[in-house]
């Protein structure tokens, strides 16, 4: 066995998912979940009598006291590292409690169950070092590549710093939404709200644990949410008195692009982003093939399915009827995808 799971919870499931696809062997513990048999370990000891990486899969809060249970238990060729969305706090209780003769390393992979489900493209990774131990960082940073991620190296504090205006504001406002009803079920929305309601939708599908550790757990996370109250009353007072002197007209600033027509110059960036976006479907559509191939081979069943494959392409032009659009014109681009996937699945 090459990887240990200890904490076997959204995250730890997910995470042997990934490990399982990319051909690695793991074992779990968790006295609290359920773990397939061929999977579960019976024990600690157990469990790390068979892994050389130790992956600590707990809630940030329980971190320190399920380092000091496996601590006497590790062997020096061992790899320990924890998966949590704060790190300054956890790399320190890495350091105090294993020290230099125990290797770790903080890492925390920017995707989770939801994002891994709907193969959500790229996989990153930041990885926080330990002075103490730089072969470990390299060992973890090649176990994670080998899982098809990118791995960006990073000190605990500044991923915290960038954390606390990125992810924790991100909950943070996403709270704030859904306190004033923004989240509900309603008959109409605009576009622009369109991309909110998805972050809103990722942020309730994440447990209710994480909202408090990144509030509480980030050391920076206090001075971002104080930041951003600022700066929200102060557009709210500018708002304020712009109605109060009768001037109604409150504009953002629009940069100045010289002799080309804002028109033409904003329909070329939305297709620019439009085709990035379908770029970025089309990856994650691959790798759902992938899947599908790798569950076709258990089956014992061929690639190709002439039949699946024509109600695909019946139900894509009706889709394209239903929105005005050209319905042989969309069959056409999805022959073209099935190709694609049928070579991605290797038929």
């Amino acid at each position: 066995m090459h990887v240990g799971i200890v904490g076997y919870g959204r995250f730890g499931r997910a995470l042997g998912g990934l490990l399982e696809a990319s051909g690695h062997d793991y074992l779990a513990l968790d006295p609290a979940a359920a773990i397939p048999a061929e999977r579960r370990a019976v024990g600690l000891e157990a469990l790390l009598a068979e892994v050389r990486f130790v992956a600590l899969a707990v809630p940030v809060p329980l971190l320190r006291r399920v380092l000091e249970a496996v601590a006497p238990h590790l062997r020096p060729d061992h790899v320990v590292f924890d998966v949590g969305s704060v790190k300054a706090g956890p790399c320190r209780w890495m350091e105090e409690t294993l020290g230099p003769g125990r290797p770790f390393v903080g890492t925390h992979p920017l995707f989770g169950p939801v994002s891994l489900s709907r193969a959500e493209r790229p996989l990153r990774v930041v990885l926080c070092p330990s002075p103490l131990h730089a072969r470990a960082a390299e060992d973890v940073k090649a176990l994670f590549e080998g899982l098809g991620c990118e791995v960006l190296n990073q000190s605990a504090e500044d991923h915290d710093r960038v954390m606390a205006t990125t992810h924790a504001l991100t909950f943070f406002l996403a709270k704030g939404l859904l306190d004033v009803g923004a989240g509900a079920e309603l008959p109409f929305t605009p576009p622009s709200f369109h991309a909110i309601q998805r972050t809103l939708e990722s942020v309730r599908e994440d447990a209710g644990h994480l909202f408090a550790t990144l509030q509480n757990q980030n050391p920076y996370a206090a001075g971002a949410r104080a930041r951003l109250l600022e700066a929200m009353e102060s557009i709210h007072q500018d708002l304020a008195e712009a109605v109060e002197e009768g001037d109604a007209a409150v504009h953002l600033a629009i940069p100045d692009l010289g002799t080309r027509s804002p028109q033409l110059q904003e329909v070329r960036d939305v297709i620019d982003g439009l085709d990035r976006e379908l770029l970025d479907l089309l990856a994650r559509r691959m790798e759902l093939a992938r899947r599908a191939a790798r569950a076709k081979a258990e089956l014992g069943t061929p690639v190709l399915d002439p039949a699946r494959e024509t109600r695909l392409l019946e139900d894509r032009r009706a889709w394209a009827a239903d929105l005005g659009m050209d319905a042989q014109g969309a069959e056409d681009v999805f022959r073209a995808v099935l190709r694609l996937s049928r070579k991605t699945q290797g038929g």
